[in-house]
């Protein structure tokens, strides 16, 4: 028998590792420079520009020349109302993710077993996601208002004198908190139904035979069973609130006296409306900033959940 007939099985493996690495690397040469073309125009390009015009006093027109260097910073670490954004925008952030999570998976529990009933609720609990957030706003404006809106009718329903909500330096952003939870429910939903559609029935069913009820099986079997779906779900929650911006603007506009403002509704009042490019460019970076600390701690906790 020929030497090259021996060693052929032992040769075949590293043949077969030869052409998948082979496949591998042409198919990263081959999509890696678009996507690295699209990352650089419409990523890093526009953050280096807003850091480059974070440090000069800049209308938008012509180029740039007064160089202040981070006097756009101090300007907006001293402003009151940033900071009142910042606040409003944890607020938003901590009702998101304690409140409307609880509440998207406590509904996703009830209503995840695929029965017509079911896909009847998912649908209504659904439908508020798909809205604009404009025409959200819209709606709630109307909802909350004082003379002819639903809360109107409900207070003289009550015998009560009716108030002006979002004209209410007190009531206005509890309001846009509780748009938040009823526009975005939907959507941590239908993550927990899919999810929890996946959890096979055989542990369901065996935990019973053990004698678990219905709450024990949920916090033993099914919410950790679901648990990377949660993590991505409280991302979302997370991001979307460092974002909130659609909903603020057709409610209060940031009213009244600047007290519903979010970082973004901020940056978009007092730097862009007003020809501020360069103030709003850094409160740009500092947001940007805060999203990138807020990733790679999530990036760490994932990694650190995996690895344990």
């Amino acid at each position: 028998m020929k030497m090259t007939e021996l060693a052929a099985p032992g040769l075949a493996p590293s043949i077969r590792s030869r052409g998948r690495f082979t496949s591998q690397t042409s198919a990263l040469l081959l999509m890696l420079p678009p996507a690295l073309v699209l990352f650089t125009l419409f990523v890093a390009l526009p953050l280096f520009d807003a850091a480059y015009y974070s440090l000069f006093k800049w209308d938008g027109y012509g180029t740039p020349t007064d160089f202040i260097g981070l006097d756009n910073f101090k300007q907006a670490l001293g402003h009151a109302v940033f900071w009142q954004a910042v606040r409003n925008t944890l607020i938003v952030l901590a009702v998101s993710v304690f409140v409307q999570l609880p509440i998207a998976l406590g509904l996703a529990l009830l209503i995840y077993e695929k029965t017509p009933a079911n896909t009847l609720f998912r649908l209504i609990f659904f439908l508020p996601f798909i809205l604009a957030e404009v025409a959200s706003g819209l709606i709630w404006s109307f909802v909350f208002d004082g003379n002819t809106g639903v809360a109107a009718a409900l207070f003289h329903a009550l015998g009560m004198e009716p108030v002006f909500i979002l004209a209410d330096r007190h009531w206005a952003f509890a309001a846009i908190t509780l748009v938040v939870v009823w526009k975005y429910f939907g959507f941590h939903m239908m993550i927990y139904i899919a999810a929890l559609q996946g959890v096979p029935k055989e542990m369901l069913e065996a935990a019973r035979l053990e004698g678990a009820g219905r709450w024990a099986i949920v916090r033993h079997v099914q919410v950790p069973m679901i648990a990377s779906a949660i993590g991505v779900s409280v991302f979302f929650s997370i991001v979307g609130s460092l974002q909130l911006f659609d909903v603020v603007i057709p409610l209060t506009n940031g009213g009244p006296s600047n007290s519903t403002h979010t970082i973004v509704t901020y940056l978009y009042t007092f730097g862009l409306t007003r020809t501020r490019i360069g103030f709003g460019s850094a409160v740009g970076v500092m947001l940007f900033v805060a999203a990138v600390a807020f990733a790679v701690l999530y990036q760490r906790q994932i990694s650190k959940g995996s690895r344990s």
